[in-house]
């Protein structure tokens, strides 16, 4: 059978295959830790999901304008606003079922075939699959792991040009848990603007950080806003994940492209998610606090735990709730390791290469789970090795 080429790329998303097999393998009767899938463990908040019940029983479920309702964009606006310390207008929101329409469709409104797009790497397998669905360029910048992560700036600086559209950020990232400094979005933000390029912002982690610390938003310094997408969404701050719903922030002129791409493929959001995500925004949030405080907790367990295993070292993430230990002292790739543990100790983790070529040598464990779950982990992982 024939595809068009800008298919033949396409492969399945690591944790996908590796929650299949760990599936299989319960099936089978073996007990499976599951550390593979980055959802938070909590269910919806009581007051969200409430409000979504109490709107599909008032008849919200028809069709909505395809870039969200008036009251949420509003209130993303708001709220969003806020928090990053910029003025947004709510036609500058667009919202949408989950966050990666916020990927893609920015991606097909801008990249024209031969545009290069610089990405990070290990990073969100979505990024290279949407930059070759638009048939542009993927160029992977590696995230260094002595500079917690961030950019490699030296590659960076070598690798844009003028055939560079558009820039990807994520941060905090997934799989690393780094945060991007101040200074090093200062310095992006400089090239950005030297070559006109675009900079889309994967915020979904935003408010899932550590210690204190903000992850700065690139949009708020000079001259960025009017040329970046902030891409967030609901399924990891409210443990929305099944509700499918995220939203973007960028200018207006792109917004109503947006609403275009919206219109011509999933024509709009549920109802009723949406007003479920405007109890999320404006009702309380101290679940959100309670969920990062346990978060933390987690993470310290599970890097101590890393860190007493042979052969691995794990820096403590600053951000997301994903640990990525250096298992090179191990002597084994990040896929046989991966796949040892899975089907010996029985725990499901990902391999760092299932991220990017520069994942290679790393493992990635999400500590959304509890932590009595992480310890039986650690124990097991430690009895194979």
């Amino acid at each position: 059978m024939s595809f068009a080429s800008r298919t033949q790329h396409l492969e399945p998303e690591g944790a996908y295959e590796v929650l299949a097999r760990a599936n299989q393998l319960e099936s089978a009767g073996k007990e499976i830790i599951h550390l593979e899938i980055g959802q938070p463990d909590y269910a919806t908040f009581e007051n969200v999901s409430a409000a979504g019940i109490k709107a599909i029983q008032d008849g919200k479920t028809r069709y909505t304008a395809p870039a969200g309702i008036p009251s949420l964009r509003e209130a993303l606006a708001e709220d969003a606003g806020r928090r990053r310390g910029i003025k947004i207008h709510p036609d500058e929101v667009v919202v949408s079922p989950g966050g990666k329409p916020i990927l893609f469709f920015p991606a097909l409104a801008l990249i024209d075939p031969g545009d290069e797009v610089i990405y990070p790497n290990p990073g969100f397998p979505t990024y290279e699959a949407m930059i070759m669905v638009a048939e542009g360029v993927p160029v992977a910048v590696p995230l260094l792991e002595e500079n917690d992560f961030s950019f490699d700036l030296e590659a960076f600086d070598k690798l844009i040009n003028d055939r560079t559209k558009l820039i990807i950020l994520n941060s905090p990232s997934n799989p690393t848990g780094g945060v991007i400094s101040a200074a090093d979005l200062e310095h992006i933000a400089s090239q950005a603007k030297r070559y006109d390029c675009w900079v889309l912002s994967d915020e979904i982690y935003a408010r899932i950080v550590y210690d204190g610390l903000e992850a700065p938003t690139i949009a708020k310094l000079p001259g960025m806003k009017e040329r970046t997408i902030i891409m967030d969404g609901f399924s990891k701050t409210f443990s929305m994940t099944g509700w499918r719903l995220g939203f973007g922030i960028m200018p207006k002129e792109l917004a109503e492209r947006m609403d275009l791409l919206l219109t011509h493929s999933v024509g709009s959001t549920a109802h009723f998610t949406q007003i479920a995500g405007l109890e999320a925004i404006t009702g309380p949030q101290d679940m959100v606090d309670v969920m990062v405080a346990e978060y933390q907790r987690r993470r310290e367990v599970i890097v101590d735990g890393l860190n007493n295993l042979p052969g691995f070292n794990c820096r403590k993430p600053k951000g997301a709730f994903y640990a990525f230990p250096n298992i090179t002292g191990t002597g084994k790739g990040s896929k046989e390791l991966a796949n040892l543990i899975l089907e010996e100790a029985g725990v499901a983790l990902l391999p760092g290469n299932s991220f990017g070529k520069f994942g290679e040598g790393y493992l990635r464990l999400s500590y959304a789970n509890s932590i009595e779950n992480i310890q039986k982990g650690l124990e097991r992982i430690k009895a194979v090795l």
